[in-house]
């Protein structure tokens, strides 16, 4: 009786986290809060892990910001923690995860890097100057893009079953 209580609370709570997920294949655009998300497969072949045989599919996804706002996320001085930067998700709610592949691609704010000088004593006990980049925030403006790849891993004979939710 306990295990069929927590399974069915399981089951809503993992119904109520797809609730705003959609559909989406291969060459179709979905916008999804003003973000419009492209999925596109860019390989297949034929493969076998286990003794058992898949169809490894690579896969991009992109993400253009058609809203007239700009996402910009500034960060505070050390220690700090870091926000959520992912704008959306695809899901591919078919893929194994076998052989480390992925079983979704997160689209995230690019990183705002900024270069800093510092002097310090190099190896040979000469006081130099050194650069190193940090992230100083993250952001996207309107009209901007980011995309990202993945390979997922299906069961044979199976086209990748990818669904698309906002996560802002």
């Amino acid at each position: 009786m306990k295990k069929l209580f927590y399974s069915s609370v399981f089951i809503v709570l993992t119904s109520f986290s797809f609730v705003s997920a959609q559909k989406i294949t291969d060459g179709e655009s979905v916008d999804v809060n003003g973000l419009s998300v492209t999925f596109n497969i860019l390989n297949k072949e034929a493969i076998t892990v286990g003794g058992k045989e898949f169809d490894r599919y690579k896969v991009s996804a992109r993400l253009i910001n058609n809203t007239q706002k700009n996402y910009n996320i500034r960060l505070n001085s050390a220690p700090q923690i870091v926000p959520n930067t992912t704008l959306a998700e695809v899901n591919c709610l078919n893929a194994t995860g076998a052989k480390l592949t992925s079983k979704k691609i997160e689209l995230r704010l690019k990183p705002h890097n900024v270069n800093v000088t510092y002097w310090a004593y190099s190896k040979d006990g000469k006081y130099q100057s050194f650069v190193i980049p940090i992230v100083a925030g993250y952001f996207l403006d309107s009209g901007d893009a980011v995309n990202d790849n993945a390979i997922f891993i299906v069961p044979k004979g199976e086209a990748p079953n990818v669904s698309v939710r906002s996560l802002q």
